[in-house]
């Protein structure tokens, strides 16, 4: 069974105060790159929330991201009336110095200093960790499945692929016998109108031609062909992950139909070659989102 690397994951979590919202996005990639977002008292669970991420997710270009929305008024600041007070004085102090008559306008002018405004820092507290690192487990499920189901539809594309490259190699071989005869014919062909016939040895000569064809003959690269073919099909159905390993494979199937086209010397074996290039792109292109 194959798996996908795309993959989308969301839950929602929600105390009295706040409402907790995960979500995660998942690329292809080589290897595991993830990317966090998340809010400052969540900072302290990143390497944690790394590590779940790596077990259930494996490889692949990864975002995750924890939203906070506040539901209560645990957000509104406070106003330091010390520091208001402090600014007040010294402003004051500064006018009466300066002959500015500042009054009722230094008010809006202090609110706008730093440290007139004072937010407590948040504490993350067990109880609402335990109820996040849950939605990040079941967010986390949600996206495994959703690989496994966009990992259905890639084997289903790919063994289509297979099966038409298998029917091309078959296809292969009506065209065989005219090939070898057509290209011992040329060659006879070419010794006859550019040497004198009597004058050729012609058991030396027979035995050079078959030398010469057997350079054409293709069985090995047809019979290695559909064996990496076959072994293809048995990687897919290894669990995941697999991907890497059927990638190698994939290139392998490339070499032998690469092989054979170098050697077809015909028109109709070369269009059967192109076919089963197009169907090992498209399966390449699956691969690179495998698992």
């Amino acid at each position: 069974m194959i798996r996908s690397m795309t993959g989308f994951g969301k839950a929602i979590a929600e105390t009295p105060q706040k409402k907790i919202t995960i979500e995660i996005k998942s690329l292809n990639s080589r290897q595991l790159d993830l990317s966090t977002r998340l809010p400052m008292i969540y900072r302290e669970k990143e390497p944690e929330i790394r590590n779940l991420v790596s077990q259930k997710l494996d490889r692949g270009k990864i975002e995750f991201s924890i939203y906070l929305d506040i539901l209560g008024d645990e957000s509104i600041p406070l106003i330091s009336k010390s520091t208001v007070g402090n600014y007040y004085k010294q402003l004051r102090e500064i006018s009466s110095e300066l002959d500015i008559n500042a009054g009722e306008q230094l008010l809006p002018v202090i609110m706008r200093l730093p440290e007139v405004l004072q937010t407590e820092r948040a504490e993350l507290s067990e109880e609402e960790w335990e109820l996040a690192k849950k939605q990040i487990v079941e967010s986390l499920e949600m996206v495994n499945s959703y690989r496994i189901e966009e990992g259905k539809s890639i084997e289903k594309d790919i063994r289509g692929c297979l099966a038409r490259i298998l029917e091309s190699l078959e296809m292969i071989g009506d065209f065989e016998p005219d090939r070898i005869t057509r290209v011992r014919e040329k060659l006879l062909s070419i010794l006859e109108g550019n040497l004198l016939t009597e004058n050729i040895d012609r058991n030396r000569f027979e035995q050079e031609l078959i030398f010469y064809l057997e350079k054409f003959d293709i069985n090995e690269e047809k019979v290695r062909l559909r064996k990496h073919c076959e072994y293809f099909v048995q990687t897919i159905d290894e669990d995941a992950p697999n991907g890497r390993k059927l990638n190698f494979i994939a290139q392998e199937i490339g070499r032998e139909i690469n092989t054979i086209g170098s050697k077809a010397n015909d028109a109709s074996i070369q269009k059967l070659v192109v076919m089963m290039k197009d169907e090992l792109e498209k399966i390449k292109e699956h691969t690179n989102n495998i698992l």
